[in-house]
């Protein structure tokens, strides 16, 4: 019975590693994709005030 335990926390604590690394993947791509793609929204802001 512990060894089942020891099992499904080593699987849970690797389901949260995967997680958190796409998640931090996909905020780096999206800055990647901001930087090389740069919207027009600091040119609207500037006219504004």
């Amino acid at each position: 019975m512990l060894g089942g335990c020891a099992v499904v926390a080593v699987a849970d604590a690797a389901v949260t590693v995967v997680a958190t690394t796409v998640k931090v993947g996909a905020k780096v791509v999206g800055a990647g994709v901001d930087a090389v793609i740069p919207d027009d929204d600091d040119d609207e802001d500037a006219k504004k005030e």
